[in-house]
């Protein structure tokens, strides 16, 4: 199939990497891309959020099949669009997209459903938000109601500074802190029926220790050996097949790619927000264990075909990526910095390889682009050792003020 692949970011680079090894893609199409996904897509200019331009691109690449990889698209209507041209797309509508879209309209599902998350509040005006923040206590969280760009995040036990980033948004979600370890889980769905992937762990904040501020994510590892063997069980059986049906019932069925980030609480688990789309940087982890080929998978789900799909095959080994970020990351980046050393991973690390996030060519040269950089992502027979090829390959890379993390996956390889 000829596949057409919408975004430019390192989850869309981890997405053309898998659809490129995949036999039954003969052409491979990326808009926008970046700088890495050019080795392995044909790239096109399009503006992602313009429904009808990424229509009418697929109508003229011949694309049998599209993929929509972040959230703003998703939200915009997007992959709405590719369908009413008669071509398959892997994404929800932009009606189910707002279980991402809106942490309220997620709330309200999650309460339908009986799906287990924090108490919460939507808040609108300041005496609501000055009532919830009394209620709950430090640490409080405070959420944007709509999309972020994983910024819209605030956890402090600063009063003053959770009624600040709650004063700035228009609606704003408060809710009760969750103790204990975060999981990131994936579920690819065509509305009915739901087919987990291996859970990962990310870390969002900026530096080691999980100090500084948040981020969209600075590494993630996959498989968690810490983590109970019947979790991902159970919560297909309490968060996603109850959420998909809830969805289907309320007439806005959800196709696509379920994200939940947990919480493993000591009542049990929690959801602490929906994704409607595949998580950077758990999506490079994920997809470096995942034997099974990628395409087939998510046209499945795309085609209401997933009950027919053969159970998923996994490597038994581990995966690790190390985030490296632009200077001043996650405040306003410098970006047009040259990046060194890309070649040399891909002559001397046979088990790691770059994904690029914010890069782009001028004159010649990769350059950073954005924010978070580039995803060191690598493999091995188990965490140590995955970890071990992914920090090589990281000291092979320059960037002037780039900056990344150090202790990604350390405690979960015993380190």
């Amino acid at each position: 199939m000829k596949v057409l692949v919408i975004g430019g970011g390192a989850r869309e680079h981890a997405l053309c990497r898998s659809l490129s090894l995949d036999p039954d893609v003969t052409s491979l199409h990326c808009a926008p891309g970046n700088a890495g996904i050019a080795e392995v897509a044909e790239l096109h200019a399009v503006d992602a959020l313009d429904g009808a331009a990424v229509a009418d691109l697929a109508v003229a690449l011949g694309a049998d099949f599209v993929v929509v990889g972040p959230e703003a698209p998703l939200v915009a209507g997007v992959a709405d669009a590719v369908r009413a041209r008669g071509i398959d797309c892997f994404g929800p509508t932009a009606q189910a997209a707002a279980l991402e879209g809106s942490k309220a309209f997620a709330k309200d599902v999650m309460a339908a459903a009986g799906v287990p998350t924090a108490r919460s509040y939507v808040c609108t005006t300041a005496d609501e938000i000055d009532a919830a923040l009394d209620a709950f206590g430090a640490p409080y969280v405070v959420k944007d109601d709509g999309l972020a760009a994983g910024k819209g995040v605030v956890v402090t036990g600063d009063l003053a500074a959770a009624r600040a980033h709650a004063l700035s948004c228009d609606r704003v979600v408060i809710e009760e802190y969750l103790d204990g370890p975060e999981v990131s889980l994936f579920a690819v769905t065509d509305g009915v029926t739901v087919v987990p992937l291996q859970p990962a762990q990310d870390f969002k904040r900026a530096l080691d220790a999980d100090e500084g501020p948040n981020t969209g994510g600075m590494g993630a590892y996959s498989p968690l050996p810490w983590a109970d063997p019947a979790l991902v069980a159970e919560v297909e059986r309490t968060v996603l097949q109850p959420t998909v049906d809830e969805l289907r019932r309320r007439g806005t069925p959800f196709a696509g790619l379920l994200y939940a980030g947990l919480a493993i609480t000591s009542r049990g688990v929690r959801v602490i927000e929906f994704n409607a789309r595949f998580g950077d940087p758990e999506t490079q982890v994920v997809l470096a264990r995942l034997k099974t080929p990628l395409a087939g998978l998510l046209r499945a789900a795309a085609t209401g075909q997933l009950a027919a799909f053969p159970p998923l095959r996994w490597s038994d080994g581990a995966a690790v990526t190390v985030v490296i970020a632009s200077y001043n990351y996650p405040d306003t980046p410098r970006t047009g910095d040259p990046i060194s050393g890309l070649e040399e991973v891909a002559e001397k690390d046979e088990h790691a390889y770059v994904l690029h996030a914010g890069t782009k060519l001028a004159d010649g040269r990769v350059v950073s682009a954005g924010g978070r950089v580039l995803s060191v992502t690598a493999t091995g027979s188990d965490l140590a050792k995955a970890r071990d090829r992914a920090y090589r390959a990281v000291d092979r890379i320059g960037l002037d003020g780039g900056h990344h993390r150090t202790d990604i996956a350390a405690k979960a390889a015993g380190l």
